[in-house]
């Protein structure tokens, strides 16, 4: 029998994109991937570190990988593994540890525990990267310029892939250790993220969204050419904007999305740009995270308010009811009332689509843990509570302002709503809609008016 594994992601898009590259790393070199349960022989927990709460969380799993099985091997990846005060090795966790930028060498990392473990002549003092017979993979983050090429060849949505394209991030936020976790801009080259692309539109992709740590500055780190940004031959020269004209090209993908965008990358000329490509779905995640200039201030954030507005407005003039989603974090160190309700202001005039509400979680490492003036739980709590519900009105707001108008919807899977069953899928906009199950429209675009609400926020579309 072979070996079997299972994997358990935490975090972000990227940390699930890079789980799926480990399991298709795992399958090429003949494990079998089963359930996060007892009784694999190998478990790999990605963890995340972008709160106290994610360090909790990472912990944990690892605990439970243990118990599930104590003979197994446990890795721990990823973020938490990076940034973590004591050594995740030195409590006895896990047996292998692979920080930021070395996930690509899980394969080998498994390779030399086992032969260790196995007394095949490997020890602590023969090979380096192993530790009282565990195997270390850690490297200063801070100081690598390396882009970690992991890849995928399918994904198990079948329709929509996310690809990273970026990693790390200079933008240093008060509140956020994921510079220290994820290191500097380190851009992936433009061939091998095409290469990518037109793999999984070979075997059946249709959408695919281009995501990093922070995607606005794909590109900065490559070496200026004089291709200008026009060209995407190469990895000199290329920006955000010109990777994902070259992605529009690759035949078979039928829509392109964007991860979260940094408001100073919006620009009349980058969304008449974007308007250009046919593919390019109008649904833009521009970070907000206060409607208070003080607080943004606070925070490190490198615009105001008033400028954030000004972007949502160029994207509303270029495009004909763009959807506009955001991130919020209510309690920030010395958040007063008026600045919560300035932001509450804020958020009832610029009418987003969707509004991801955050509650400020202290994360020790970071400039705002050692701040005065730290806001209660249970006052984080309430302001959260009024966020969300005005969050859930203006979500409301704008289905109901697209009802009633053309949508192509790409649908993905099959569910059973009010006794009867239908497929599922997303407009341009990423607003749900359904269609009788008559046939299998998986994978199908189809056309037609997006009419009356079957469930909350899904809605019927007739043809």
């Amino acid at each position: 029998m072979g070996k079997r594994a299972a994997l358990h992601n935490l975090g972000c898009k990227v940390n699930a994109y890079e789980t799926e590259a480990m399991r298709q790393l795992l399958e090429k070199a003949g494990y079998e991937i089963v359930p996060f349960a007892p009784g694999a022989d190998v478990y790999v927990i990605n963890t995340c570190s972008v709160t106290n709460i994610a360090d909790r969380k990472s912990r944990q799993m690892l605990h439970k990988a243990r118990k599930m099985n104590p003979d197994a091997i446990v890795v721990a990846a990823g973020c938490y593994v990076q940034t973590a005060e004591q050594p995740v090795e030195e409590d006895g966790m896990a047996d292998l540890v692979l920080g930021n930028n070395c996930k690509k060498d899980l394969i080998e990392a498994l390779r030399m525990f086992e032969a260790a473990r196995e007394g095949n002549g490997i020890s602590a003092a023969d090979e380096s990267g192993t530790k009282d017979g565990r195997v270390v993979e850690k490297i200063d983050i801070n100081h690598n310029h390396e882009y970690e090429n992991l890849s995928i060849t399918r994904t198990e949505e079948h329709t929509r892939a996310y690809i990273k394209v970026q990693d790390g991030c200079n933008q240093f936020c008060t509140y956020c250790i994921i510079p220290y976790a994820r290191g500097r801009v380190r851009s992936r080259r433009p061939e091998d993220v095409l290469r990518e692309v037109e793999v999984l539109a070979e075997n059946g992709c249709r959408e695919v969204v281009l995501t990093g740590i922070h995607l606005s500055s794909y590109g900065s780190d490559f070496e200026p050419s004089s291709a200008g940004h026009g060209s995407c031959d190469g990895a000199a020269g290329t920006s955000l904007l010109t990777l994902i004209r070259a992605v529009h090209e690759v035949p078979g993908i039928a829509r392109i999305r964007l991860g979260s965008l940094e408001p100073g990358i919006v620009t009349e000329e980058f969304a008449l740009a974007l308007r250009a490509l046919p593919k390019l779905c109008p649904h833009f995640h521009l970070s907000l995270q206060s409607g208070s200039t003080s607080v943004l201030k606070r925070m490190n954030r490198r615009y105001t308010a008033e400028q954030f507005a000004d972007k949502c407005e160029i994207l509303r003039k270029v495009f004909d009811r763009p959807a506009i989603t955001t991130d919020v974090i209510v309690g920030f160190p010395q958040e007063t009332q008026e600045e919560f309700d300035t932001t509450v202001q804020f958020l009832e005039k610029l009418h987003l689509y969707e509004t991801h509400i955050f509650k400020y979680s202290r994360r020790q490492g970071t400039r705002a843990a050692a701040m005065p003036g730290q806001i209660t739980e249970t006052e984080k709590g309430v302001r959260s509570d009024i966020l969300i519900e005005l969050g859930e009105r203006n979500r409301s707001r704008f289905e109901d302002e697209c009802a009633g108008k053309m949508a192509e919807v790409l649908f993905e899977e099959k569910e059973e709503i009010g006794g009867a069953e239908y497929f599922l899928g997303y407009t341009k906009e990423y607003i749900r809609a359904a269609v009788p199950a008559k046939e299998d429209f998986s994978n199908q675009v189809l056309a037609g008016q997006l009419g009356k609400q079957i469930a909350p926020h899904i809605y019927l579309l007739t043809q």
